[in-house]
């Protein structure tokens, strides 16, 4: 071999090494790429994760206040507006479903009532031509419903007591609104 063939020989092998060199170069710049984004993904879901325990945790936290609220709320309503209505003679609603437990427990109320209104007790008549509707079921989803309670009125109509969860839920709501707004939205500046 001469000269000229050993150069070319030598060239044609450091072309080969540095095509070897540059592919498994390469190869690891996207070994280590994928490697980097695998791990960057894990620390995003990571923090994700704990964004998401941390807003449950303060929307339980929330829920259990608002419940309890309520119920502040729904027990006060309740010790105020059964006195307000000083009627001798009443016109109570129910659901169809519940007439029996209202009929069981109303000789009771009427007396509890009496005492705390300081009054005789008065005359209940149950209606029997307009019941409140029936409880929520999965198959009527958007039709009306009620979740129990009674309507009290004034013989006349002029005087309506509703004290049904779904009406004292909304009272409790459209109070609570500013308050939720807030804890949505955060304090939006006038």
């Amino acid at each position: 071999m001469n000269d000229a063939d050993v150069s070319r020989q030598i060239q044609q092998m450091v072309r080969f090494i540095r095509q070897e060199a540059e592919e498994k170069a390469n190869e690891i710049s996207v070994s280590a790429e994928e490697e980097f984004n695998i791990e960057k993904l894990q620390l995003v879901e990571a923090e994700k994760r704990k964004i998401r325990q941390e807003y449950e945790r303060k929307e339980n936290e929330y829920s259990m206040q608002l419940n309890a609220a309520r119920i502040k709320v729904l027990q006060a309503q309740d010790d105020l507006s059964l006195l307000r209505l000083k009627e001798p003679s009443v016109l109570l609603r129910c659901r169809e479903c519940d007439r029996k437990l209202v009929e069981s427990v109303l000789e009771e109320a009427k007396q509890q009532y009496a005492e705390k209104a300081k009054v005789h007790p008065p005359k209940v008549t149950i209606d029997e031509k307009v019941y409140l509707p029936p409880p929520p079921n999965k198959r009527e989803v958007h039709g009306p419903f009620c979740s129990g309670g009674v309507v009290l009125a004034s013989q006349d109509g002029k005087i309506v007591f509703e004290n049904t969860l779904d009406a004292r839920l909304e009272v409790v709501f459209r109070q609570k609104l500013p308050e939720i707004r807030k804890l949505l939205y955060g304090k939006i500046a006038a």
